[in-house]
């Protein structure tokens, strides 16, 4: 087992990683056969065990974990936390078979292999570098192998408590880092700065009857459309109302999700939407349900009921991680010439572990463009940069610059 992970390619990690399903069912039926992280974590914990590398594995739910490693560089003050997640989005509707990755025309095609196992991958082969080659002025770094991302981030919510816990439940992450960096598809560019979410379920109740003759009941599908076309527009005037963040847009609402009824013959008793509402930095996110409910209050005439929500992730702000993007661009620059500083609409752990007080970016190979689709692939050439530019980042340079955050 130990000579398996002394020298394979930056490929070769993530062909590895790919072909051992990951999935998260997203609250839907659970296939044991593909889904939930355990396979990853197997091999996590044989890859840092075999490279001499000190690790935890912590059960966040049943059968789900966090895995992390620390290298200790002899003299270092500095931590940089390096974190990548587990799981995938479900398989259905791929037009490739999603966990026999495949090579072609420069890329590797699977799920997982641009979201976000190809930045877990160059992570990996960045930190077997720093603990093979031991290079003088690195910083402390720690890995941290995520589980939860695409569902209820569970495992990034769990992590953020590990240097907080007065107990001592992790020595691997005792104290807090002095920065983190996320991985996640960016093209290579840093981002800096994207919204938050808040996901949450309205039910409308009504009264069942025979559909023969609906006078006798309520409809609680009926009750629903009027609050939806409330919820547009307030969508609407979201625009207005939040101020849009210069990198990562404006504040937005989405109904994604509806269901009613029992059957066409019964008037339906309850109706329930699931509602997707993004948040920009600076906006308090621990307002948005309550604003949401004043707003429908106002203007129905029955009674809904909010479920509370099941994510509040906060969004990620660019008002104190300047020097570490700089830093970082210098290192994407001597590898891959010049790249931007960016937002974006979507969220990250970066939110947590910013909110947890470690300045924070994300920065990643592949494209977003390519996360969670039919036939998911990464560019091989980004992705072996991507393990260079991590293994930069870790040294000297980036942990000088960014003592400045």
């Amino acid at each position: 087992m130990a000579e398996k992970f002394q020298n394979p390619s930056v490929v070769d990690i993530l062909s590895e990683l790919v072909a051992l399903p990951s999935v998260n069912p997203m609250g839907g039926p659970a296939d044991q056969s593909i889904c939930f992280e355990g396979r990853v974590s197997d091999w996590l914990v044989d890859f840092f065990r075999s490279i001499g590398a000190t690790y935890e594995r912590h059960e966040v739910s049943p059968g789900r974990d966090n895995v992390i490693a620390r290298y200790n560089s002899p003299g270092a003050d500095f931590t940089i936390l390096l974190d990548a997640h587990q799981d995938t989005v479900p398989v259905a509707g791929m037009t490739i078979a999603p966990f026999e990755p495949k090579i072609a025309d420069g890329r590797l095609y699977g799920r997982g292999a641009c979201d976000v196992k190809g930045g877990m991958a160059a992570m990996l082969f960045a930190f077997r570098r720093l603990i093979q080659e031991k290079p003088a002025g690195a910083a402390n770094v720690v890995l941290s192998c995520t589980c939860d991302e695409e569902a209820t981030i569970l495992g990034i919510t769990d992590l953020v408590t590990y240097w907080a816990t007065t107990a001592g439940r992790s020595d691997v992450l005792r104290t807090r880092p002095d920065v983190a960096v996320i991985a996640e598809p960016t093209g290579l560019d840093v981002v800096v700065a994207h919204r938050g979410v808040t996901r949450f379920k309205i039910r409308t109740q009504g009264r069942a009857c025979h559909s023969s003759d609906p006078t006798q009941g309520i409809n609680a599908i009926y009750r629903m459309a009027e609050l939806v076309t409330a919820l547009e527009e307030y969508s609407e005037i979201l625009a207005l109302t939040v101020k849009a963040h210069p990198l990562c847009g404006s504040a937005t609402l989405s109904v994604g999700k509806i269901h009613g009824g029992t059957s066409v013959n019964i008037v339906p008793d309850e109706c329930v939407i699931e509602v997707d509402r993004r948040v920009t930095p600076g906006e308090d996110g621990g307002r948005v349900v309550a604003d949401i409910r004043e707003f429908l209050a106002a203007r129905l005439d029955f009674d809904f009921e909010f479920d509370p929500p099941w994510i509040e992730c906060g969004a990620l702000t660019d008002a104190n991680n300047a020097a570490l993007a700089n830093a970082v661009l210098a290192c994407v620059s001597a590898v891959d010439g010049p790249h931007a500083v960016v937002g974006v609409p979507y969220g990250t752990h970066a939110s947590q572990t910013c909110a947890a007080g470690v300045p924070s970016i994300v920065f990643g190979p592949g494209s977003i463009q390519q996360a969670h689709t039919r036939d998911e692939f990464i560019d091989i050439e980004q992705l072996e940069k991507a393990a260079e530019v991590y293994y930069q980042m870790c040294i000297r340079p980036v942990t000088t610059a960014a003592r400045s955050v």
